[in-house]
C-alpha cells in the first residue's frame, strides 16, 4: 500500500451532496414528526377513562389518586407537589403535566393496562396556582383587603 488516496470523483462529491441536503430536508421532517406525536388530551382521558372512571378528582383509598392514578411518590418526585399536595387535589391539566413528565421518564409501561393510546410526551407548562399569602407583583406583599 503506498497510503495514497484516489482523487474523490465528482460520483462521490454528488452522493455527499444528496446525503447532506436529505439529512437537512428530512431533519426538519423529524422533528415535525416527534411533536405530532405528543400524548394529547384526548389520549389522556382516554387512559383516565380506564384507570378511574374518568374521575379526575378520585381517591378511593387503594394508593392511587386523581384521574391517573398516580402514587404519592411518583407524584411528588415528578413535580406533582408544585401543584397540590396530591394528585386528586390538582386539576385535569395540572395532572397531565405531570403525566406527561411520567410518561417521558417511564414510558407507557407507568400505566400498563391503560397506557397503550398514549402518544410520546411533550411538556406541558401549566401555571402553578398562587397560595394565599403568594407576593404581588415585583415581589412586592399583596394588598390586603379593606375592612368589611
Amino acid at each position: 500500500m503506498s497510503g495514497r488516496h484516489r482523487k474523490p470523483s465528482s460520483s462521490n462529491i454528488s452522493v455527499a451532496k444528496i446525503a447532506f441536503t436529505g439529512a437537512v430536508l428530512g431533519g426538519g421532517s423529524i422533528a415535525l414528526a416527534g411533536q405530532a406525536a405528543a400524548a394529547t388530551d384526548g389520549e389522556w382521558d382516554q387512559v383516565a377513562r380506564c384507570e378511574s372512571g374518568g374521575n379526575w378528582a378520585i381517591n378511593t383509598g387503594n394508593g392511587y389518586h386523581g384521574g391517573v392514578q398516580f402514587s404519592s411518590s411518583t407524584w411528588a418526585s415528578h413535580g406533582g407537589g408544585q401543584y397540590a399536595p396530591s394528585a386528586e387535589l390538582a386539576t385535569k391539566e395540572q395532572q397531565i403535566a405531570v403525566a406527561e413528565r411520567v410518561l417521558a421518564s417511564q414510558g407507557r409501561g407507568a400505566w400498563p393496562v391503560c397506557g397503550g393510546p398514549l402518544s410520546g410526551p411533550s411538556q406541558r407548562d401549566v401555571p402553578t396556582p398562587a397560595g394565599l399569602d403568594a407576593p404581588g407583583i415585583n415581589g412586592a406583599p399583596a394588598p390586603l383587603a379593606p375592612p368589611a
